[in-house]
């Protein structure tokens, strides 16, 4: 509790605390927002907010550098002790008690190799104490018919891409503009370029998951992209699991498959960054409504920091992406 201006008492509201106490300890705006996984604007309203309730500046901000007052400095191991005590209490009547263990979060990462890989041992880096479990769905649909049913409790992919009725029951934070690419069969004329401009696909059959019910947002996607560039979506193939399967379907189709430029190698195949322009696969982190777990707000967390750290949110010049995911990659 503090005192405002005209002497009457009034509560701090401990999320303004932890605002003051990122940015004290960070020292810089765009790093707290992302280890808190907010929007830096909605980080900068809190911290002039609580400004407002103590009465005093608590950083002198410049295009340089952020740093205390001596008012922040008297204000900072209070606030560390606020919020220490009120993790206590949060301790003490969670689930079961303060000795309760949380269950093991179970975390798809689509497919072994990927960037969200990344994202889980960060996560587990934060919360040492807890089990986060990696699971591999090949698909967001499939993922999220699995999170909705509790089977599994998060999810990386693109979230626009979903059914309406998935989307209902699902929270989700934006994480990655991901670059897409192609998957050549070695031997392919395009394997000449180290990047494909998506007017040399005009006339390709390029395969997108055409067919399998758990990658319907992926599917999605690749029509829209190749919508008016005479383009074609290959017909279904038999969904190809491991790298040896997938070799062997490649090497008898012969198709190009669109993926995303962090593709794991695969044998027989050539991976090209796609260009001219630039097409982004909008990603999230995707989760279960209402679900309360330390680990799934680490791995918030995590990805906040490395999305901040990397610039996975930056769109670069000439990139593409469908015009119903530019509102949500923004939320």
């Amino acid at each position: 509790m503090v005192t405002s201006p005209h002497g009457a008492p009034r509560d701090v509201e401990p999320r303004l605390l932890r605002a003051f106490v990122a940015v004290s300890e960070e020292l810089h705006f765009t790093r707290a927002a992302a280890r808190l996984y907010v929007a830096q604007q909605a980080l900068s309203r809190d911290v002039r907010r609580l400004e407002r309730e103590v009465g005093t500046e608590l950083f002198v901000r410049s295009t340089r550098q952020v740093v205390l007052t001596a008012d922040g400095e008297r204000l900072l191991p209070y606030a560390r002790r606020v919020l220490a005590a009120q993790d206590e209490l949060t301790a003490a009547f969670a689930r079961g008690g303060a000795t309760a263990t949380a269950r093991p979060l179970l975390v798809d990462l689509n497919s072994p190799g990927l960037v969200f890989g990344r994202i889980l041992e960060r996560a587990r880096q934060l919360v040492p104490h807890c089990e986060l479990m990696a699971r591999f769905e090949s698909g967001l649909t499939g993922a999220a018919a699995e999170i909705a049913a509790g089977r599994i409790d998060a999810s990386f992919g693109r979230y626009a891409g979903l059914p309406a009725a998935l989307r209902a029951s699902l929270a989700q934070q934006p994480v990655r503009y991901e670059p897409m690419a192609v998957l050549l069969p070695v031997g392919h004329p395009l394997t000449a370029l180290d990047e494909v401009p998506l007017a040399r696909l005009a006339g390709e059959r390029v395969y997108a998951g055409a067919g399998n019910d758990r990658t319907l947002e992926w599917t999605d996607l690749a029509e829209r992209l190749f919508a008016g560039r005479d383009i074609e979506l290959a017909p279904p193939a038999p969904l190809a699991v491991g790298p040896e399967e997938f070799a062997r379907i490649m090497a008898k189709h012969r198709n190009p498959v669109l993926a995303v430029v962090g593709f794991p190698e695969m044998p027989g195949a050539v991976l090209r960054p796609l260009v001219d322009p630039v097409p982004l696969s909008p990603v999230s982190l995707v989760w279960r409504r209402g679900t309360d777990h330390p680990g799934l707000d680490a791995l918030r967390r995590a990805a906040a920091e490395l999305a901040a750290a990397e610039g996975w949110l930056v769109r670069p010049t000439n990139a593409w992406i469908p015009d119903n995911d530019a509102l949500i990659m923004v939320s």
